[in-house]
């Protein structure tokens, strides 16, 4: 192995395979270290952790520390209609969320809530014109394969 000394972190650098923790500059590590890696284990993890009756209607907004050594806040948001039930299992969230990272991460959970967009049948109904399923249904005689064509052409039954 051979040491060099490296000017712009003050760090020795080692030649060949290294951590890639190592080779990021230090303001990057200092706000990895305060938030980034927590918040995104949470993310990338969330229905694993949680389970999937919590996952399906709510998903980590944010996470706060509080400081370097002490338990941070867990910003979540709720579906609206489901706060009741994530606000009863707020320390089995955060007991679970612990238990993931082995030690006292989260101390508090904090739920707002949102509202779930859906496609109602008007908007449904809005999106194609009949000009543009005449179009399609145009395109659609002239193709070949007479499988995808009816494939198709049912389709453009549920368009209306």
């Amino acid at each position: 192995m051979h040491f060099k000394k490296s000017i712009k972190q003050g760090s020795f650098y080692i030649q060949g395979l290294r951590s890639f923790k190592d080779t990021l500059p230090k303001n990057l590590k200092k706000i990895l270290n305060k938030r980034g890696y927590v918040y995104s284990d949470i993310i990338n993890n969330w229905s694993y952790i949680v389970g999937s009756n919590i996952s399906n209607v709510s998903y980590p907004k944010s996470f706060k520390p509080n400081g370097k050594k002490s338990a941070g806040t867990l910003i979540i948001n709720v579906q609206r209609g489901n706060e009741v039930d994530i606000e009863y299992s707020k320390t089995q969230i955060i007991n679970k969320i612990n238990s993931y990272f082995g030690y006292k991460i989260i101390d508090k959970v904090r739920l707002e809530t949102f509202e779930m967009k859906t496609n109602s049948k008007k908007n449904r109904s809005s999106l194609v014109s009949g000009a543009s399923k005449n179009r399609y249904l145009k395109n659609i005689n002239n193709i070949n394969n007479e499988l995808i064509k009816n494939s198709l052409i049912n389709l453009t039954k549920y368009l209306k």
